[in-house]
């Protein structure tokens, strides 16, 4: 398999994620978003919406959005499951995994940070409080229905699922803006849970080798 990705793009950084954790080798092929890599003719002719990551699977097939690449994953590699095998788990874990990738990643990409700048004027202090506002304001949510959910060492029981894939990135971006993270007990508890694993490490932004530091 390939991944088109960027070190620093959280969504691909979730994808990455979920290959280290099953054991699946790829290859790393960087597309860089800042010096606008993902617009060129050469990666439309991989990805239509000219979003990252998109994975070329084994077959050929190009996959675009992490979270339906990750399912994917789960689906045609099943062990070890990133959701659970009961439904109310399933959609519990879905539903975690939603609150970042639906509710918080969406405001604080680099297109709608970009735009804010570049066609909204906001400068430099704006953009970031927008950023952390609306990064603080989610992971409050998601404390919360994570204080619903029985005890465990991962967002969802004790092995990591799809949530985690999510919630990793999202704290790793949030930290690079000096995000506000107290009162988040579980959440980071889950959160330093994962990156004691080698495949959380393996791959945060920077083990990538597009890293730039």
């Amino acid at each position: 398999m390939k991944l088109y990705n960027y070190f620093r793009s959280s969504a691909s950084f979730r994808v990455r994620i979920a290959l280290e954790l099953k054991g699946l080798p790829y290859e790393y092929l960087p597309v860089h978003l800042v010096r606008g890599e993902h617009k060129t003719g050469e990666y439309a002719a991989v990805s239509a919406s000219g979003l990252v990551p998109t994975l070329v699977t084994d077959e050929g097939q190009l996959l675009g959005q992490s979270m339906a690449i990750i399912e994917y994953l789960d689906e045609t590699h099943p062990e070890p499951p990133l959701l659970p095998r009961d439904a109310v788990g399933r959609a519990r874990v879905r539903a975690l995994a939603q609150l970042i990738a639906c509710e918080i990643h969406p405001l604080n990409n680099l297109r709608v940070l970009k735009y804010l700048v570049r066609d909204l004027k906001v400068d430099e202090e704006a953009k970031n409080t927008w950023y952390r506002h609306w990064v603080r304001s989610g992971l409050e949510l998601f404390e919360k229905e994570l204080q619903r959910l029985p005890a465990g060492t991962y967002c969802h029981g004790d092995t990591p699922t799809l949530a985690d894939c999510c919630l990793v990135p999202q704290i790793f971006n949030g930290k690079r803006f000096d995000v506000d993270f107290s009162g988040l007990p579980r959440t980071m508890a889950a959160f330093d849970a994962c990156m004691k694993l080698p495949a959380f490490q393996k791959a945060q932004p920077s083990s990538c080798p597009d890293n730039e530091g």
